[in-house]
């Protein structure tokens, strides 16, 4: 009889995890939803799951290796084969967590020269960097998991577009968010 009731003890509290676990990445889903900038969504969620103080999202450049933006990028851009693109691989980070990897396609014709400047020369993130274009952002897609541009422990993957206020895509971008992100605050 004690077997049995410490199995369902452990049962208990394995479906306990799971549905905090599921309340978690509901609430931060919904922290990014709630945000066109997935920047501003990513500090808000350090600042709740309290991840690092101060709540500072930075990114760390990750290897190009020679990426060339294929057509399909190119079309959803809005820009011919002899625009010139720039591209950033990074990993957003807060504090010392990493919280999710970037594939970012833009178009520095349609940012200031300051904006593309800091984009070139620093570690601020791309939504803070052109925040003054007031952007918004069009989902493409949201999956659960990975998809081939992620690595194979991302929890959750969105692709989206971002627009000037013209409705000009400034940018296009793969987002892999990382299982830290799940983490909950504490000891």
């Amino acid at each position: 009889m004690t077997r049995l009731m410490m199995a369902a003890a452990c049962l208990v509290a394995l479906c306990a995890c799971a549905v905090t676990d599921d309340r978690l990445r509901s609430r931060f889903e919904a922290t990014l939803a709630a945000d066109e900038s997935a920047t501003a969504a990513l500090k808000q969620w350090c600042t709740r799951q309290d991840i690092a103080t101060p709540a500072l999202i930075t990114v760390d450049h990750l290897p190009t290796d020679g990426a060339t933006a294929s057509a399909d990028i190119r079309r959803m851009l809005e820009v011919d084969a002899e625009e010139p693109l720039g591209y950033r691989h990074v990993a957003l980070v807060c504090g010392s967590t990493t919280l999710s990897v970037a594939h970012n396609w833009y178009v520095p014709g349609r940012l200031t020269a300051d904006m593309n400047e800091v984009l070139q020369t620093t570690n601020t993130p791309f939504g803070r960097a052109v925040a003054d274009l007031d952007f918004t952002r069009e989902r493409l897609e949201s999956v659960e998991g990975p998809t081939a541009d992620c690595p194979a422990d991302t929890i959750l993957t969105h692709r989206a577009i971002l627009r000037r206020r013209d409705a000009k895509p400034i940018s296009t971008v793969i987002e892999c968010y990382t299982p830290a992100n799940l983490r909950t605050a504490g000891p």
